[in-house]
């Protein structure tokens, strides 16, 4: 859980995201809430972590109902890993977005 309701233990609903996003001024085809995961996924892949830790953290189910049944495992480990590597990456990235606006502002820009 990403963003916790006001009910305690209960993530916000798909669509109080969406509603939120579209106060920022984002529209349906711009950004939705699921957007978020995708990107996630797609920056991950491209960061080289296995699709199939990729796969278990968003709790997407293998289309291989066979494999599904067989493979129990969690790689907690590694999802551990990969969830700090990507709070790091996010980290980075406001740093870097906060000083080239503070840069933008100090030049005038």
């Amino acid at each position: 859980m990403v963003f916790e309701s006001v009910r305690p233990g209960r993530p916000l609903s798909e669509n109080t995201i969406n509603v939120a996003l579209k106060s920022m001024g984002f529209d349906g085809t711009t950004m939705v809430g699921h957007g978020f995961r995708a990107t996630a996924s797609t920056l991950l892949h491209e960061q080289g972590w296995p699709p199939e830790v990729i796969e278990l953290q968003l709790a997407h189910k293998q289309r291989n109902q066979v494999a599904a049944a067989y493979n129990r495992s969690a790689r907690l480990d590694e999802r551990r890993q990969m969830m700090q590597h990507w709070s790091n990456y996010l980290e980075n990235v406001r740093t870097y977005t906060d000083a080239i606006q503070q840069q933008s502002s100090e030049f005038g820009i």
